[in-house]
This record gives C-alpha cells, structure tokens and sequence, in this order.
C-alpha cells in the first residue's frame, strides 16, 4: 500500500506535513506488534499446570461446545494461528499446536472463540464475511484508481479511489468487535473450564489484549492514511 505513495507527483508528497499521519500510523503498528512477541515470547516461557497443548485444547472447547467437523491443523510459522470458515479447519503455528504454554493455551481457545462465533450465528462476524468480497475489490483498486485519477487530473476518479480504500478502513472497524469477543469467549471458556487456574488466565488475557491492541492500531493507521487523502485532496482542489 506504501509502494503507490511513490507514484503521487512531487507537490503532494516531497515536504508534506500530512505525511506525518502515515508515519505516526506505521509506529503505533511497530509498537503494537512488539508488544504481541514480546508478550507472547514471554508466556510461552509458562507452561499451564494442566500441561495440555494448544491442539488439545482446541479439541476440548470445540467438543464441550457440540461443534463437530471442524479440523485442527498444524501450520508453519509464528503467530500465523486462525480459522478458516471456508475449509472448516482452525490452524494453529509451531509455537500453539504442541505447545502447553499459557500462551499457546490462550491463543488456541481465541481461535475456537470465532468458530463459535460462527456456529451461533455472531452478526459481526456475519458482517464481516460478507463485506470480504467488496473489500477486497476496494483494496486493490484504491491505489491505482486514485493514481489514474492524479494522471489524467480527474477528481470524480481520485474521490472514487479514496472511497474504496475507506471499505479497508470499515472492514477493519467490524474486525474490532470480532476479535475482542472470541478472546472474551476463550477467556470465558477457560476459566469455566479449569484449562487454565486464575494466576495462568492473567496471563493469558496478557497475550490475547496484546494481539488485540494490533488490530486497534491497524484501524488507526488506515483511518490516518485515509484522514491524509482527504486533506491532500481537498487542498489540491482549493
């Protein structure tokens, strides 16, 4: 997204004070993913008194909760854990999937939390799969729209990229209430469940706050990165 800001002539990108919205949006993401290794680095370091991995545990809340035909899968990578709905599998990384940490814990029940999500029908999430489509048509031609637009000097063109990258901004602003319930939901669940006692869910809640804070600054940064189209363009026509 970053790449195309190459492209805008000179006057609206050399020296422009806005450009500070899009470095203070980049930082806050910088600080906000920090925050999520440097938390879950140090609770995978605890391992939960019960000792069950991240595969089992996701077994057991899906189990308790009567949801079965959904696969648990192993997947490379850190942090790279999720639900796909598509292929009705959740996928848990290196460091959840036969780890019995309370990081690896928390972030198994937090994957489960969305496929219950799904299976009783959360609006958010509903919400949010069915405005994918459109956003992923939004995204990919913001950039280019509002280039051509700059090119050719057609406003209606430019305002009509600024609007698609904006369904970026509400897809986001729906992912808020998603990710912050499922980790309710896991914390919720693990704590009825005694997976993990009351010392480990602090920590747990730790990793799972910090993950979420990510998806807070992402907002912020696109809502920024928007908030500096608008004053560019705006100015440009005055």
């Amino acid at each position: 997204m970053f790449v195309y800001l190459s492209y805008i002539p000179r006057t609206y990108y050399y020296m422009d004070p806005t450009y500070i919205l899009v470095i203070f949006g980049a930082l806050i993401c910088m600080i906000a993913s920090a925050n999520v290794n440097r938390t879950f680095n140090k609770y995978s370091r605890f391992h939960s008194k019960r000792g069950v991995t991240g595969a089992q545990v996701a077994e057991m809340i899906l189990r308790n909760a009567g949801i079965s035909g959904v696969q648990i899968e192993h997947t490379g990578g850190n942090l790279t854990d999720h639900y796909d709905p598509r292929a009705n599998v959740v996928r848990l990384s290196d460091s959840v999937y036969n780890a019995s940490s309370i990081a690896a814990v928390g972030v198994a029940a937090h994957e489960c939390g969305h496929v219950i999500q799904h299976h009783t029908g959360y609006v958010p999430i509903q919400v949010r799969s069915a405005i994918v489509p459109i956003v992923n048509f939004g995204s990919k031609l913001s950039w280019p729209i509002i280039i051509i637009g700059l090119i050719i000097g057609h406003t209606p063109l430019i305002y009509a990229g600024i609007i698609l990258f904006a369904l970026v901004l509400l897809f986001q602003i729906v992912t808020l209430p998603v990710e912050f319930n499922a980790s309710g939901r896991a914390l919720a669940i693990l704590r009825e469940s005694n997976m993990l006692y009351e010392d480990e869910l602090k920590g747990a809640r730790k990793v799972l706050t910090a993950a979420g804070m990510t998806y807070v600054t992402a907002t912020i940064s696109t809502l920024l990165q928007l908030l500096r189209l608008i004053l560019l363009f705006a100015r440009r026509d005055d």
